[in-house]
């Protein structure tokens, strides 16, 4: 298997210069450093030519920061590396994080198995729900499907096919690449996890986040909950309705007139259709 690692970086972030050493240490495949997007340079102009509110329903109820706009284009970056240097697979990790290597290697072995039928293999740093769906079990590791997909891109397992497909549709995106990344109705990619990962989270011990963010009033934080609250419950609406078309994992397949999938990683066509019919009304 033609392999590599990326680690996104921010050059400005130097707090996790050595953060990003213990990474590649670590790390079981060759390793490149990638320079992130820093959101915080682009021009009005290129994030205009990036980001357009209200692409697809249900709608983002929050206007994307600059720090999420560059998140958005370092993972297209790696993407697009992974389909030019024509990759079987590749992990993208980003800069925060701490690879216990013996789980790790463990529940890579696993992934590798399995990323050219599912496309993209989360490794989460947080728990992966108990209900989630068994696809495989190899030893004390286990590939997962939660009914609904976690949130983060810590750390991932990404074959050519699906960085193929999600960089045709992501030249132009409306939420942050974690949230987009759920709905699978819209990539025909739907997320698994290997588990126990073997990743944990080091952001606090590496400086913090690199999106920033202003100080909130009370009621604008009120405000914010209830619109984050009412989006989720869309989302998890949407899983729950399409949870019924789930078949057997295949490859990343291309959206058929309703804008879903003909050719679903796990979805029908008569689950498309269905699908479609409550996912307009949103």
């Amino acid at each position: 298997m033609q392999e590599k690692a990326y680690i996104i970086h921010l050059e400005r972030a130097s707090a996790r210069r050595k953060q990003v050493d213990r990474i590649v240490e670590a790390c079981p495949m060759p390793t490149d450093i990638v320079h992130a997007v820093d959101g915080h340079s682009l021009s009005p102009e290129k994030v205009s030519q990036v980001y357009s509110r209200n692409r697809h329903e249900p709608r983002y109820p929050f206007e994307l920061k600059r720090g999420e706009v560059g998140c958005f284009l370092s993972h297209r970056k790696c993407w697009r590396r992974i389909v030019d240097e024509n990759l079987d697979a590749a992990l993208i990790l980003e800069d925060d994080i701490e690879i216990d290597k013996p789980v790790f290697d463990r529940a890579l072995a696993i992934a590798r198995k399995h990323v050219d039928a599912v496309g993209y293999i989360q490794f989460q740093v947080r728990p992966v729900p108990t209900n989630a769906s068994i696809i495989a079990v190899e030893g004390e590791a286990q590939l997962v499907r939660p009914e609904l997909t976690q949130l983060r891109t810590s750390a991932q397992f990404v074959s050519q096919s699906a960085a193929h497909r999600l960089l045709e549709l992501t030249d132009v995106f409306d939420r942050p690449v974690d949230t987009y990344l759920q709905m699978h109705w819209l990539t025909g990619i739907h997320l698994a996890s290997a588990t126990p990962s073997g990743i944990s989270d080091r952001s606090h011990d590496s400086g913090g986040s690199t999106i920033s963010s202003k100080q909130k009033s009370f009621f604008e934080n009120v405000v914010r909950t209830w619109k984050r609250w009412h989006y989720r419950s869309k989302i998890k609406n949407l899983f729950q309705n399409h949870a019924g078309s789930i078949q057997q994992s295949g490859k990343p397949g291309k959206p058929n007139k309703f804008g879903t999938c003909s050719k679903h990683s796990h979805v029908g066509r008569q689950g498309d259709r269905a699908f479609h019919t409550r996912y307009s009304q949103l």
